[in-house]
């Protein structure tokens, strides 16, 4: 059975009638969250409720109060009360007491329709409080005597706004508040415009109402829907804020549409609150449709963040042919970076633009085009650079952006005869070559050193008292996972599984590539982090469904917990909390550079620190989530100073094939023997061969075919002891098994037999570099196996790596596993 999906409303065409287009919003507007927000349709008054998840105010604690508080404290009534007491606040709050506030009802008197005018004890009508005071006796003979007779009511106060009655006759038939405004206006301001003061005075509602009355219909649509906007998105809306503004700037304006409200001077919050709810009003009306024809493109309406300008780009066929791709690109690509990498993409097209313009024909001829105004384009981007307007790296994205904006657009057929594009000759592209190579990486990467990582550690409390506790854990969990910024900070609720064997599993988003509930196997600390923040996160939003729930939610615009930290937000705090922390210090006394401490740099570390633990890039590239292992390679780098360290220590330990040491007592080897010996020499399974034709091969023209232990050209070192062991095991399981072999010939069985002397050169030669081994200290030991392990993940496969994994450092000695 197919669901029935009911689709809205098609938005009215552009200068459609006002009415047209509050129709419009009011059929957007649900009757749920009107219902909520305590709508009135009758009034046209919002009493948001107390406690309501993002309108209501809490409820003031003195008992018998019914009005809100704010900032979590008292109503202002009970704060005059409180002030005037002198109590503590506790014992205030316990005293028994009636309400907190005199609420304005009907007068006394019975049957009477008018409301009391002020007064507690003698809650009279203003005609029957004149009546009593001349009556001359007490209130309970008043109200039984005939003369005090019921009046009917004077209707609404003549103010529009206002939803109180009105309490006099006289004039324009005003509530009290209203009629005292009124007089002390005339007193100070003499001549005044009564009418139009009636059409734009503050409704004087107070606590949690709001009076839309007097409003267009449109106006009164538009500030709904926004409102529902914003409630919908967990934001949280001041009731009295809103009020301020309607009353304040929204009414006296008397504008039509929310559009043409001037926006408030002296108040940023109120500007604020009028720009996002008049944004969301007129999104409402947008689609991707009519957004196409504009120069400015709300990137809301194709589901993405900000705007994208094409003001810049000045050729009527570069324009379409730029709004073409972007329209392409926002529809292929959805990640959070997509509308700031479109803007870029536009940036980029923008310097094509100011280069075609030189042109007497300002570049807007497409077939006189040609490779002469790429080279001029290409050389102004290179004028640019020199003279620092723009950086290195700058200028290779801009130039690689414009090349994937013309190549996508060819293969787009944006050529043809029919498109922006056509005419335009096949010379006119960017080809691979014109983008500048960018500076190749460091061989330092971008990890941290581990006594950095257990220094970063160290000052987590200090992070989260900076900051809060979201965040402490964000970097924690960066720090044990290595994933993206972004990833954790929009973990959902249900981030923890458990696998088949009982393991702790996080489920993660992987937003740059789009892939969906990936899984990664955390351990066992990891796991118990992720519980006690779930735990945590149960009590601050106690009534919400679990499944809307972020792990880490934000602080901001979040009341329905459903929002994750922002990772720009966690980003600028992570770096405050750098600069804050002490100097970081390497084993050797050096000053690490705390700029090289950002959040991405825990996602190397995390491949480094694998690496380091001999983890196979067969393993590594998946648990990384890459793609390729080119991406993984960039993970993980053997730094130069180490590298040649180890080669050092390694080399003293070089042997030939009879078991002799080649270098002795050699501790550093000379640059240029060093580069003797790359050039000189090939790897080969066991060592390496300085056999001339087999170098000049690159190893694969051995004139013994690989009996190394025959040959002088061959040499090996304690690096490769491990495989010597395996290729003498691997020789003695063959022997064996050619021994016991009867389908095959005699010559054939015994051509192919391991001969004894091999066996023994190999037995001989494993027993001579573990003698040489045995005979240093403990600690030139260690150095020599730890440089070892070093030069063999150098050595093997892509990234050479071990293939058997090491337990990871234990750069977290407070979180045992």
């Amino acid at each position: 059975m197919t669901a029935t999906v009911s689709l809205p409303a098609a938005p009215p065409a552009p200068g459609a009638s006002e009415e047209d287009r509050a129709a419009f919003l009011w059929s957007l507007i649900e009757p749920k969250f009107l219902k909520g927000a305590g709508w009135d349709t009758d009034r046209l008054v919002l009493t948001a409720p107390i406690n309501h998840p993002t309108l209501g105010m809490r409820a003031c604690p003195v008992q018998g109060c019914d009005l809100p508080s704010k900032a979590r404290g008292l109503c202002r009534t009970c704060q005059d009360q409180h002030r005037k007491s002198g109590l503590p606040l506790q014992e205030f709050i316990q005293l028994p007491r009636t309400a907190s506030r005199v609420v304005p009802g009907q007068c006394r008197v019975d049957g009477c329709e008018r409301t009391w005018i002020n007064s507690r004890k003698q809650p009279l009508c203003r005609s029957h409080w004149y009546q009593y005071q001349q009556f001359g006796s007490t209130m309970t003979e008043f109200l039984t005597d005939p003369a005090a007779r019921a009046l009917p009511g004077l209707g609404g106060c003549g103010v529009l706004a206002c939803t109180r009655q009105a309490v006099t006759a006289v004039g324009h038939r005003l509530c009290h508040p209203h009629g005292k405004q009124l007089n002390h206006l005339r007193k100070t301001e003499g001549d005044i415009d009564e009418q139009l003061w009636l059409r734009t005075a503050p409704s004087g509602c107070n606590g949690a109402e709001i009076s839309f009355r007097g409003l267009p219909d449109l106006v009164v649509a538009q500030l709904l829907f926004g409102l529902q906007h914003r409630c919908q998105r967990g934001a949280k809306t001041d009731v009295g804020g809103l009020r301020s503004l309607i009353d304040r700037t929204i009414r006296p304006s008397r504008a039509g549409r929310l559009e043409d409200v001037p926006g408030p001077e002296s108040n940023g919050t109120a500007l604020i609150l009028l720009n996002r709810l008049t944004a969301y009003a007129l999104r409402a009306f947008k689609s991707p449709e009519g957004e196409y024809s504009k120069d400015i493109w709300d990137l809301a309406v194709f589901g993405h963040r900000g705007s994208v300008d094409f003001t810049a780009v000045h050729q009527p066929w570069l324009k379409e042919t730029a709004k073409r791709w972007a329209r392409d690109y926002l529809t292929r690509v959805r990640s959070r970076s997509t509308s700031s990498h479109a803007r870029q993409h536009m940036i980029a097209l923008s310097f094509l633009s100011r280069s075609l313009d030189a042109r007497q024909d300002h570049g807007t001829d497409t077939a006189a085009l040609g490779r002469a105004d790429i080279e001029n384009y290409l050389n102004r981007m290179t004028f640019l650079e020199a003279n620092g307007r723009i950086a290195a790296g700058t200028r290779t994205s801009y130039v690689r952006a414009a090349r994937n904006v013309l190549r996508q657009s060819r293969v787009m057929g944006l050529t043809r005869a029919d498109g922006p594009m056509a005419g335009l000759p096949d010379d006119f592209v960017i080809t691979r070559h014109d983008v500048p190579k960018p500076p190749e990486p460091s061989e330092e990467g971008q990890d941290l050193p581990p006594e950095v990582m257990r220094q970063l550690c160290a000052q987590l409390d200090v992070f989260e008292e900076m900051t809060c506790r979201e965040l402490r854990v964000a970097v924690e969990l960066m720090m044990d996972t290595g994933r993206r910024p972004e990833e954790i900070c929009k973990l959902e609720f249900h981030c923890l599984n458990r696998d088949r064997q009982g393991k702790p599993v996080l489920v993660y988003n992987n937003w740059k590539e789009q892939r969906i509930r990936r899984e990664l196997p955390v351990h066992e600390p990891t796991a118990r982090l992720i519980r006690e923040q779930q735990e945590r996160v149960r009590l601050l939003y106690p009534d919400r469904p679990l499944s809307q729930l972020a792990l880490l939610p934000s602080s901001v615009m979040n009341q329905l917990g459903s929002k994750g930290i922002d990772s720009n937000h966690f980003s600028g705090m992570h770096r405050e909390w750098v600069t804050a922390l002490p100097e970081f210090r390497l084993d050797d006394g050096t000053i690490f550079d705390k700029e090289e401490i950002f959040p991405y740099a825990y996602r190397h570390s995390f491949a480094q620190r694998h690496a380091d633990a001999g983890v196979s890039i067969e393993v590594l590239s998946p648990l990384m989530d890459h793609d390729s292992y080119q991406s993984t390679r960039c993970y993980y780098r053997v730094k130069e100073v180490r590298l040649r360290e180890a080669v050092d220590k390694v080399t003293t330990m070089q042997f030939d094939r009879h078991g002799q040491r080649v270098w002795g007592a050699v501790t550093t080897l000379l640059d240029a023997e060093r580069i003797r010996l790359a050039i000189g020499s090939v790897q080969v399974p066991f060592g390496t061969c300085s056999e001339p034709s087999n170098v000049a091969a690159g190893g694969g023209a051995c004139p013994l075919r690989f009996r190394c232990m025959g040959c002088d050209h061959y040499s090996t070192d304690i690096s490769y002891l491990p495989e010597l062991a395996a290729y003498l095991d691997g020789l003695l399981r063959q022997r064996e098994r050619l021994r016991s072999m009867t389908e095959a010939d005699d010559w054939a069985r015994a051509e192919a037999t391991p001969s004894d002397e091999e066996i023994s050169r190999v037995r001989r030669l494993i027993r001579r570099v573990t003698e040489e081994v045995d005979q240093l200290t403990d600690a030139e030991r260690a150095e020599i196996q730890q440089a070892a392990a070093m030069v063999r993940k150098t050595r093997q496969g892509f990234l050479g790596m071990p293939r058997i994994p090491q337990p990871l450092p234990d750069l977290r000695p407070e979180r045992p596993a």
